[in-house]
């Protein structure tokens, strides 16, 4: 006997760029996205009989993501996902669920002549600014903001020692090295009762975003790391005290290592410890070290 424990589909990737111009000044601003949608609720059948009926078909989804944003504002990105998430909710009886992603992807307006320019832009990194929004039918809409591939180093300020040493360790102790990781922290906020709950929200969305990326390298550069664990730590109980709305804070910080390259055997060149100059960048294997702070 089979049964069918959990469905939900939708359509991923979709992607979006949206202008907005003022007529006054000539200033355009832009936003360009990544969006994902997935829906659950009473669309069993559509596995286990071929019941098609049920189905909201996923190009009908990509093109309502497009709809809505020529119709609403897509910033900031949480009131975006509110919107797209709770429409599906609202419109189709049968669909009890839907969760919206969003990625959002730096264009960063150019300085020309000492002056910002109008409608220029550049892309000056990998990090985005990520959004996921659930909507749920008789809950409300969780939504967790994030910043994700934001890359840092420092080289100096970071010590590991004390740990474990056993019949498995070779790691040496090391009471200065170079940190470095990529960021990927998130922070789930209070649930919203309602799209208007989220909308009179919305200018806290974008203070929040700011104040976690400000204190995330802020608290990387002047802490002197015992841990990365530790650091991570401080990062979120400052978002905690900084966010009153928001409930709980993530980190996920791979640990990208530089190591020393012993060069004595050539003509006893010193390259380690505190005449270390040169390092070799590693790829994999690495550290990940994760964590959830809450209220």
């Amino acid at each position: 006997m089979t049964k069918l424990s959990a469905a939900r589909y939708g359509k991923d990737n979709v992607r979006v760029y949206k202008v907005h111009r003022d007529e006054k000044t000539g200033v355009q601003d832009v936003v360009e996205m990544t969006v994902g949608v997935l829906l659950s609720g009473e669309i069993d059948t559509s596995y286990t009989e071929a019941d098609n009926s049920v189905v909201v078909a996923t190009d009908s989804m990509k093109n309502t993501v497009y709809v809505l944003a020529k119709q609403h504002p897509v910033t900031p990105p949480e009131l975006f996902g509110a919107i797209v998430s709770s429409h599906f909710v609202e419109k189709y009886k049968h669909i009890h669920s839907a969760q919206v992603k969003i990625v959002v992807h730096r264009w960063t307006r150019m300085t020309v002549d000492g002056k910002p320019h109008p409608h220029s832009f550049f892309r000056d990194g990998a990090e985005t600014r990520n959004v996921e929004a659930v909507a749920t039918e008789g809950k409300g809409i969780d939504i967790r903001s994030a910043v994700a591939g934001l890359l840092v180093l420092k080289s100096t300020g970071s010590a590991f020692h004390g740990f474990i040493r056993d019949e498995f360790t070779t790691l040496p102790e090391v009471s200065d090295r170079i940190l470095s990781t990529e960021v990927d922290a998130g922070w789930q906020w209070e649930t919203f009762a309602s799209i208007k709950d989220v909308e009179a929200a919305a200018t806290k969305f974008n203070e929040a975003f700011d104040g976690a990326r400000d204190i995330t390298m802020s608290t990387f550069a002047k802490d002197e790391s015992a841990s990365v664990q530790n650091t991570m730590y401080k990062m979120c109980e400052q978002i905690l005290a900084a966010v009153p709305k928001v409930k709980a804070v993530d980190y996920s910080l791979p640990n990208k290592h530089y190591f020393e390259i012993d060069m004595s055997w050539h003509k006893g060149l010193k390259n380690t410890g505190k005449d270390a100059e040169v390092y070799a960048p590693q790829s994999n294997p690495n550290g990940l070290i994760q964590c959830t702070v809450s209220r």
